[in-house]
């Protein structure tokens, strides 16, 4: 019960008496009470500090992309546009959150999160949970969730770390986090900036390429602090500031390369909580709220040799309010039930203005989206080897009541050292403010009365361990099978008005399948393998940017005390997309090649508290094409030092 109670410190929103203990393959995000990772029905993935060190990890792109089910899709390096595909199901279908907070952006066109622009210095943890988890966190969660789990104090402190490197091409990073807890104070405070000079994601078979990179700075700031008035209850506040500022390119017909456009992305979090256990300790209850605050600028001045005549300055802005009521009750030893309600507001503006070959293009949407949501679950272990949970959630949101639901069961079998898992769950997606409320200047106008997307989808599998060699965990092998009809898609039609409508619906399935290898002490492998079948339901067609095929592999060697080298390679196979040929004019979608990606950090601990490091990303200059008619970075290298000061 007490270990149970200590995880629940991984967010913001439970109680801060719990810091003693840290199991770090307890997961929060799954089912709202702290349960290890092999005991839950569902996909599951945790990239903790450790594992961001180890492998060099810089960008949130860089950490989900070795993750099976996931497909990220970056536009170029950082600062670009990237998306992730969950189990195949559309970008806009995963729900981010911050500590618990939704962040996907509001004023995008899809509500998508732009996974391109943010880095990883003030996060200690990410929880990437995969299948339908509307009945958890509501509308988006339709393929899945990631958790963003910021730094916080919990050992006496200060506990400062110094993170300072550079190197090729012309990159530089620096970054300082002090964490501790003082009395009835813990803490954690981070600041970071960074500088690239960036590649070119313009393929380099195209003729129009030349080589003109997109630069990319970074810096971020962030606050974590919690008061103890008494045992057992927490007051907290949050503050994150980010400022991105970066270059990329545009697509034209022909393409042309510029280095006019010019972005920044700029975001500011705050947000307020207090949590508290009751009736010595079986009833913990937790209320915030938070604010949310986006800002988003694209711009590209004309350039008199643009064949396509492009100039546009475009900007989206929005402001979320979170409110968030969360309570779990321990019903007796194996048993906990959760409850709660979640008020959000949305109101974005909206003001984009283009010009193509001398046609003006406008946008212009000032919108507000009201949601509101009651949930509740249970979770209990039958006979010390069946664990069942079960959530359901009621949401309010644009005129809409959608009801969505999930259960499931791990069986766990000591004796043949083997947990079985199966799940069956329903999602939703509610329309976007600019679905609903849309107007640009070429006719499209958006439609109010678009009903949610919706979900229903399952899942089976298991993993198994085989001890060998004097080793434990000599093999771990885990395999799922998924699948997911989703309906209701809102998609685009310009007959007889130009404007969104519920036509679409889609079939997902596949799977991904684990293996992790500890041979011996001094060395462990993993390789992981997804294979996602993903199809438009109506037409019987391959879904845009969803490999069929997708595989990473990594190692940890640590030949001697204190050096660790971490080799690892990431493959996507071929899929179908919007195709761009090397003169630049876009072709009727096809089929793109595979890519291979090869990555290596090596460190080593000078002293116990000072480690020097260094990391090589593509290394064999691979100009795989992540999305097609842009090139993944090339091959970059950076050295630094870390230093922990206590």
């Amino acid at each position: 019960m007490r270990k149970s109670l200590a995880l629940l410190a991984m967010v913001s929103c439970v109680p801060a008496f719990a810091e003693d203990i840290v199991l770090p393959d307890a997961v929060v995000t799954a089912t709202r009470v702290p349960t290890p990772m092999s005991s839950i029905p569902a996909g599951v993935a945790i990239v903790d500090r450790r594992t961001i060190e180890e492998r060099g990890y810089n960008t949130l792109t860089d950490a989900l992309a070795d993750i099976p089910g996931l497909r990220v899709s970056a536009s170029g390096g950082p600062g670009g546009q990237a998306s992730v595909f969950v189990r195949g199901t559309n970008s806009n279908h995963v729900l981010v959150l911050r500590d618990g907070m939704p962040i996907n952006d509001a004023s995008d066109p899809g509500g998508l999160f732009n996974f391109g622009v943010d880095t990883l210095s003030d996060i200690e943890r990410i929880e990437v949970v995969r299948g339908p988890m509307a009945a958890l966190y509501g509308s988006g969660a339709i393929g899945g969730v990631i958790n963003l789990i910021s730094r916080r104090g919990t050992e006496p402190g200060p506990h400062t770390i110094i993170d300072l490197s550079g190197g090729y091409p012309a990159q530089v990073r620096g970054a300082i986090s002090t964490t501790g807890t003082e009395g009835k104070v813990d803490y954690a405070l981070t600041a970071a900036s960074q500088s690239q000079r960036g590649f070119d994601s313009n393929p380099q078979r195209m003729t129009s390429y030349t080589g003109a990179p997109q630069g990319f700075r970074d810096r971020v700031a962030s606050l974590n602090l919690g008061y103890t008035p008494t045992e057992g209850t927490r007051l907290s506040l949050f503050l994150r500031g980010r400022e991105s500022l970066f270059a990329f390119n545009t697509l034209g017909t022909p393409t042309y390369d510029t280095a006019n456009s010019k972005g920044q992305a700029d975001s500011i979090l705050g947000r307020i909580g207090f949590d508290s256990v009751l009736f010595d300790g079986k009833w913990e209850t937790s209320l915030f709220v938070g604010r949310l605050h986006e800002d988003r600028r694209y711009s590209e001045t004309l350039a008199a040799a643009d064949p396509n005549g492009n100039a546009f300055d475009n900007r989206y802005r929005t402001q979320r309010t979170d409110v968030q009521w969360n309570n779990v009750v321990r019903l007796a030893e194996e048993t906990q039930a959760t409850f709660g309600y979640q008020h959000t507001i949305d109101t974005i503006a909206v003001q984009a203005n283009n010009s193509f070959g001398g046609f003006p293009y406008t946008q212009k949407i000032a919108a507000q989206m009201v949601a509101d949501a009651a949930h509740a679950g249970l979770q209990t272990t039958l006979w010390q080897r069946l664990i069942l949970t079960g959530q359901i959630r009621q949401d309010w949101v644009a005129d809409n009541a959608p009801f969505t639901w999930r259960i499931g069961a791990v069986l766990d079998t000591p004796e043949i050292d083997t947990k079985f898992k199966i799940a069956y769950g329903t999602a939703f997606r509610a329309a976007s403010l600019f679905d609903r409320f849309g107007v640009d200047s070429f006719g499209y106008v958006g439609n109010p009365r678009l009903k949610p997307e919706t979900a229903q989808g399952w899942e089976i599998g298991f993993t198994t361990g085989l001890p060998a060699f004097g080793q434990k965990d000599f093999v771990t092998f885990g395999t799922t099978y998924f699948n997911e009809q989703v309906n209701n898609l809102i998609v685009g039609v310009f007959f007889p008005v130009d404007t969104a409508v519920n036509i679409g619906s889609a079939h997902l399935q596949g799977f991904e399948t684990e293996i992790a290898l500890h041979p011996a002490r001094w060395l462990k492998l993993r390789f992981t393998h997804t294979y996602t079948d993903a199809q438009n339901a109506d037409a019987g067609t391959k879904l845009l940017r969803r490999p069929q095929h997708a595989a990473s592999f990594d190692a940890v060697v640590t030949p001697m005390a204190g050096l660790k080298i971490v080799p690892s390679v990431t493959y996507t196979g071929a899929f179908r997309d919007a195709l761009i040929d090397n003169g630049g004019n876009f072709l009727p979608s096809g089929t793109t090649p595979h890519g291979l990606i090869a990555n290596l950090t090596v460190a080593y601990d000078l002293t116990p508290t000072v480690q020097i490091y260094a990391n090589a990303r593509n290394l064999f200059q691979s100009r795989f094409e992540n999305v097609n008619g842009f090139q993944v970075p090339g091959t970059s290298a950076i050295a630094g030092v870390r230093i922990s000061l206590r």
